[in-house]
């Protein structure tokens, strides 16, 4: 997927040249190797780029995109664009989305949920994190969080715990393990998860990046919950930004004089869902989804399946899929996913609905 997005590379590698201009760009020319052969008059009236950041695409150097690309390529890492089916539905929604994803690892398809607070959480905190996660995570959600020391690292630890997916959004470039002290969990992660940044390679973990890095932790879940975190933490500040996106926020309440919890209890008297166990965040935003005995039930059933009836098992659940979306979605040809879903329905584990739309059954 570098080859396919080469000419986004070139771009996002070049001095002055950021996510609006990206986007500018390719609303502008309809795709960056068009842009490419535009002339600086056409890129200066169409683009609105300035005059230095168009000398700086005229006079890019063609070695550094070699040798990023021959770096790509060494660590797998796969280049993901806005424009790209595979991009994250969720993180699409937001107002600021990344034009570009650098992912080593998996890409979860599943509902995501945030869990962040503070560097240096108590252990009771750390505790209580991991076990949510775990338990979310082996309820087939996926944990979403920043790869940094305390909460976020409790987070990943969690989801791992659980069996489950996780996904860590980096404030610096995909080559660059940070803290590095989680070299061994960055790596546990890549094994069967993803981890993912907008920034180049070679970007080193700035403060400025942070914020940045924190929209995107929250633009790909359904909601943020905030377990300990101080007044003016990044933190908050990803709370903050769950809320410009319309996601749900909760806190863990903690002990009135504690630092640590003075930013959880005000999120709670702003509105905030309180959340002392996993059923807290799982009745609020998945109140339909199967119970721990039915999941277990259902993962056996999986193992039980061939290649491509696992394909569509997985793009159906509680909510109505019509037939011709799973057929895409799975790039199967019609006659085979008409007869796979009679088969699931035989077995009482699709149920079929008027206009030839199709759920998951129940689960016995």
């Amino acid at each position: 997927m570098v080859q396919n997005n080469l000419e986004l590379l070139r771009f996002h590698l070049t001095p002055g040249v950021g996510r609006i201009s990206l986007f500018k760009i390719r609303e502008s020319f309809g795709s960056f190797a068009a842009a490419l052969d535009a002339s600086p008059t056409h890129l200066q009236q169409q683009a609105h780029l300035s005059t230095s950041t168009i000398d700086a695409i005229r006079n890019f150097d063609i070695g550094l995109l070699r040798q990023t690309r021959r770096l790509l390529e060494d660590l797998d890492v796969k280049i993901v664009s806005f424009w790209d089916d595979v991009y994250p539905a969720q993180l699409k929604q937001i107002h600021d989305p990344p034009a570009i994803l650098y992912v080593r690892g998996t890409l979860p398809e599943q509902d995501a949920f945030a869990i962040v607070g503070s560097r240096k959480a108590t252990p009771g905190g750390l505790q209580l994190t991991r076990e949510l996660a775990a338990e979310l995570a082996s309820r087939g959600i996926t944990i979403v969080s920043g790869l940094a020391r305390g909460i976020d690292t409790a987070a990943h630890l969690g989801a791992l715990d659980g069996n489950g997916s996780t996904v860590a959004v980096l404030g610096c470039g995909i080559d660059r393990v940070y803290p590095a002290e989680n070299l061994k969990l960055f790596h546990r992660i890549l094994e069967q998860n993803a981890i993912i940044t907008e920034y180049a390679p070679g970007t080193p973990p700035l403060a400025g990046h942070f914020p940045g890095r924190n929209r995107i932790i929250s633009g790909l879940s359904r909601g943020v919950l905030v377990v300990e975190a101080a007044e003016g933490s990044g933190s908050l500040i990803t709370s903050d930004f769950a809320l410009e996106q319309g996601r749900d926020v909760f806190a863990v309440p903690g002990a009135v004089k504690s630092n640590t919890s003075s930013g959880p209890n005000r999120l709670i008297k702003e509105g905030a869902q309180v959340v002392t166990d996993a059923n807290d965040i799982l009745q609020f935003l998945w109140p339909k989804l199967p119970s721990a005995k039915q999941q277990a039930s259902d993962s056996a059933f999986i193992k039980q399946l061939d290649r491509k009836q696992r394909k569509i098992y997985h793009q159906l659940d509680a909510e109505p899929r019509h037939i011709d979306e799973i057929g895409r979605k799975c790039d199967l040809t019609p006659m085979d996913v008409s007869a796979i879903l009679l088969d699931l329905e035989l077995l009482g584990r699709v149920q079929a609905l008027p206009g030839r739309y199709y759920i998951r059954g129940q689960l016995p």
